[in-house]
């Protein structure tokens, strides 16, 4: 329940074998409802069979200081509870971060399975096939394209910055292997060294990830380049925007064509 539950009531429920839990919160019942396929009532008046959902176990267990409801044995259960316990708060946050990517990941993967190698080695191959497509464009067009590469090896730059290697030679290596045809080629920055295969060392990303990734790069680079204009705001006077005290004094204002105007 949402709500409390009176001591009276709670006390013939558990008599009865009934478990009553209050003061829940809206997010938890709805996860029961879709683990143990029941159904959220407002009244009591309104609760018939149908409603009710179905669960081999549920109990309160101590965990640490506080006491958690445990619901197991759910039938085709569609939310499940990751219990995540650690030494201080830092490390049960990280847990928890981590976690989080790799559901999300997962969910990715189910959207759309598809991966490609990470640790630059598509963007510095686009870039390379970019650079070739640039040398039978004319024009000004040419130029963007060519940017548009330099943007998409900027990843690469990025990666081997942070795993302490030189940026530029492990560039020029990358673009050297993969003019080789080695197009998994990357940068391994547990290791801090390139990798030809990516897929060899276990890191890939998938590719709806790094489809919206260059497609939301790109919306916000065109965003930029369409501003014409910009209207740079003067430093605000002392005493300007936040208002004056009531009955001290008239001021003074310069009008446009230097006249004087004055108020209260």
């Amino acid at each position: 329940c949402q709500k409390g539950i009176d001591d009276v009531a709670q006390h013939f429920l558990a008599k009865k074998g009934i478990l009553a839990v209050r003061r829940v919160k809206r997010s938890d019942m709805e996860k029961l409802e879709r683990a143990t396929g029941g159904r959220i009532v407002t009244s009591i008046r309104d609760l018939t069979p149908n409603d009710l959902g179905y669960a081999e176990l549920v109990e309160e267990r101590r965990v640490g200081n506080d006491k958690m409801v445990f619901v197991e044995g759910c039938k085709n259960p569609k939310a499940v509870t990751i219990l995540v316990r650690g030494a201080n708060d830092m490390i049960v946050d990280e847990t928890e971060r981590s976690l989080n990517d790799a559901l999300h990941t997962m969910r990715n993967i189910l959207r759309d399975p598809k991966v490609i190698p990470g640790g630059g080695a598509p963007e510095i191959e686009v870039a390379l096939r970019l650079r070739k497509y640039a040398e039978s464009v004319g024009g000004k067009e040419q130029l963007a394209i060519q940017a548009f590469a330099d943007a998409l090896e900027e990843i690469a730059v990025i990666l081997a910055s942070t795993a302490g290697m030189d940026a530029l030679e492990t560039l020029m290596e990358l673009r050297k292997l993969h003019s080789d045809g080695k197009i998994y080629a990357g940068i391994n920055v547990v290791e801090g060294k390139i990798a030809e295969d990516m897929f060899a060392v276990n890191v890939a990303e998938p590719v709806i990830v790094k489809k919206q990734v260059i497609k939301a790069a790109a919306e916000a680079a065109a965003a930029i380049l369409k501003v014409d204009d910009i209207i740079a705001a003067s430093p605000m006077k002392a005493g300007e925007g936040k208002g004056g005290k009531a009955g001290e004094g008239a001021e003074e204002s310069e009008g446009k064509f230097g006249g004087k105007y004055e108020f209260d």
